[in-house]
This record gives C-alpha cells, structure tokens and sequence, in this order.
C-alpha cells in the first residue's frame, strides 16, 4: 500500500499469541496490510482462547479452544514456543531464546501473568489457571472430586468454583479481603453475590488470610486449618512486562506498558495492545488498564489501523465491557464507574436478575446486569454516546434503558 513506511514493509513483529496478538495480525490482513506479519508465542500450542478454560475446557466439555484461523493462508508465521527476553530498540532487535529478531514494527502483546500465593510455589497440588495446560493438569483433579480450596473470591476464583461446584467436588473459597470482588466493585453490590457462594454449595471465608499451604491443608493466619486435595489460587494477574525492564518501553506502577491514546509506547514503531498495556480513556479522564477479552479484541483493529496509515490516526477509548458466568448466572459489566456520583439499582438484588447503574453528570457511565442481557446491551450504547439519562427512569426496571434518556 502506497502509504505503508519502510519499517512496515520491513515486518511486523507481534510479541503474543493470545488474543490481542492473534486479532492484530487478523486485523492487519483484513484491514490491507500486505508485508511480513510474525507472531511469537511463548506457548508451544497454537494459539487459544482463554475465556473456555475455566468452563468447558476445565470440565472435559472441550479438548481445547483453539482459534478457528488459518494463519497459514493468512501469510502469517507463527513462531511458538518462543520465549522473547529483550528488546534492542536502536538495532529493532527482539532477542528470544532462539535467536534475534529483526523488526520493522514491534506490537507487545504479551498479555498478564497469574500473581502467585507467596511461599505456595512447588508444593504438590497447588494449581494457576491462567494456560490451556493449566487447565489440562486440573481437569482430572475436578474429575477426582477433591475437597478443594480455592485463594481469591474475585472473578476468577468465582468461576472456577463454580466449576468445582458442578463437578462434585467440597469447595471453600478463601478471601483476605472483607467482601468478595473487592477490588472491582462497591460493597454494597458486592454484598448480594457473596450469597451465591452459599446457595451454589460452596463455603465462602472472608477476611481470612492464608498463612502457609502445605501438602493435603491451607493453614490461616487466624489459626484455622483447611483440608485441601487441591489448592487453586486466584488473587489475581499482573501484565507480563517484566522482560521489558532496561528497554526503554515506559511502564506504570502496575507493570503495564503505559500506552498512548492511540495504543502507542514510548519508543518509536511500538504498540502495545491487551492485558499487559494501561490507555488513557478521555471518556473517563482516568488511565485503564483492562484485563478483559472485549479490549483485548477491539485494541488491535485500532493498531492495525494506526500501523497501516504509518501515523497515529485512530484513538483508543473504548467502553469497557466483559463478562462473567458463575454459580448460574449471566454477569456482564460495561463502562467504568470511578468517578460517578450516583448508583441506581434495577431491581431486587435478592432476585435472580437485577442490574445496577453507574451516573456522572447526568449521563450514564456504568452498568452490571446480572441477567438482563437488554440492560447491559442498551446501557452500554447509552455509555458510548453519553446520552443524558433521567435517574428516575434509569431506576425502573420495567423502563427500557433506551428510554430512559433526559
């Protein structure tokens, strides 16, 4: 293409083949990108979705989850079981374990690593699930029907102990913090989704930090002991950045690359997109990171985009949505709710659908629906326009949130 620079016709170079990376080298086919396109995983399997390894996969319903893509046709290399090690930005030079790698466009898309349980490292049945052969090792285990012990009652934690749950097995979920989805939501709408644990057959502890895991128990701090044929830890998962120490590539506090409005690093011909890179949202006035599949599909269109007109000419500054399944019920979110000054309930959370909504200065910024599909859809559409809303309406749930605008 006649406005493609020399470092794009020189190749593409996408660090990743999880989601983020996989969808940038799509979205540079689809969108015209007509050069070397190479995709390095780090993993020796071909590249998969991980949403199903906490559900079919975990549970034997699935083999894999393999994208349905065919790279060859495509005219992309991939390079699996690659591990990167260093970046030589002046020679545009990735250093591997197999050798350099020449670069003309650099895309980082090495996703988050599980934060592990300190002092938990090698002792027998002690098990992450972050990669398809995480999943491998513990789909037997499940099947085993162990008494298990599951570290973290946010999202990840709740998934697999639904899991557990459907699969036969005793299930405790410890928390250190006070309430479960500590850190991803308010008290109040927290409170109802902690007596899931209950009604799904799984015993929830709160405020109860681990002091040590031993072989067959997971010992407190309060002094209480646990007996657990497994142990699962999710507290969870940091950018896998670490390897860009000394490179050059700005990262924050948090690891995550800090990326540009436009997905941009702080070298020259460097993106980085998906779990492992934090975005500047001007609808928010706050910079996200986001570790969820939703941005790990859209961020790479708006790279593609930004790589194939050889300038920044696409900004980054999606509505943030994902999703959840746990202990049978449909729970989505979209939007950002820090900042907001009013919360509105739909519903009775008592129920089996309800949905909260977020407000910031009139105009809708957040909404989870906890099965109500419409609410999520429709107030996520309200978000992305920042149409005004009537606060009165958005509070009746018998009111389609479409027509609940000023």
């Amino acid at each position: 293409m006649s406005d493609q620079t020399e470092e794009t016709d020189s190749g593409v170079v996408i660090v990743g083949a999880g989601m983020a990376g996989v969808q940038t080298a799509v979205a540079l086919r689809e969108q015209g990108f007509t050069g070397p396109v190479t995709l390095l995983g780090a993993e020796p399997h071909q590249p998969y979705d991980r949403p199903p390894l906490s559900k079919a996969v975990l549970l034997g319903k699935a083999e894999d989850s393999a994208f349905d893509i065919d790279f060859e046709a495509l005219g992309i290399e991939l390079r699996l079981g690659t591990t990167v090690t260093g970046l030589r930005a002046a020679e545009r030079l990735l250093d591997t374990e197999a050798g350099p790698v020449p670069y003309g466009v650099l895309v980082l898309a090495t996703g988050a690593e599980p934060v592990t349980l300190p002092g938990s490292e090698g002792v027998p049945g002690v098990h992450l699930l972050r990669t398809l052969d995480d999943a491998a090792r513990l789909g037997p285990v499940l099947a085993s029907a162990p008494a298990i012990v599951v570290v973290g009652a946010g999202w990840i934690g709740a998934e697999f102990a639904t899991a557990a749950c459907e699969a036969g097995c005793a299930v405790t979920v410890v928390e250190a913090a006070d309430r479960v989805l500590a850190g991803a939501l308010p008290a109040e709408v927290a409170a109802p989704m902690a007596h899931w644990y209950a009604q799904a057959g799984a015993e929830l502890v709160t405020g109860a930090k681990v002091a040590s895991v031993e072989s067959g128990r997971v010992l407190l701090a309060d002094g209480r002991e646990l007996a657990a044929g497994a142990v699962v830890v999710g507290i969870g998962a940091r950018p896998a950045t670490a390897w860009l120490a000394g490179t050059g590539i700005e990262r924050g506090a948090d690891g995550s690359v800090t990326a540009d409005a436009h997905l941009g690093t702080s070298l020259p011909g460097v993106y980085a997109v998906g779990d492992c890179a934090s975005f500047p949202s001007g609808r928010y006035g706050a910079r996200l990171l986001v570790h969820h599949w939703d941005n790990a599909l859209q961020g790479p269109r708006v790279v593609a985009a930004n790589i194939l007109a050889g300038e920044p000419v696409r900004v980054y500054d999606p509505v943030p949505y994902f999703w959840s399944e746990q202990f049978g019920r449909f729970v989505q979110y979209a939007g950002h709710h820090g900042g907001a000054d009013a919360m509105l309930w739909r519903g009775d959370p008592a129920e089996p659908t309800w949905s909260v909504c977020w407000v910031r200065d009139g105009a809708l910024v957040a909404v989870l629906a906890v099965g109500r599909p419409r609410d999520l859809a429709q107030g996520r559409k309200l978000i992305g326009s920042a149409t005004p809303v009537d606060p009165a309406k958005v509070a009746d749930p018998a009111v389609p949130l479409k027509a609940a605008t000023a």
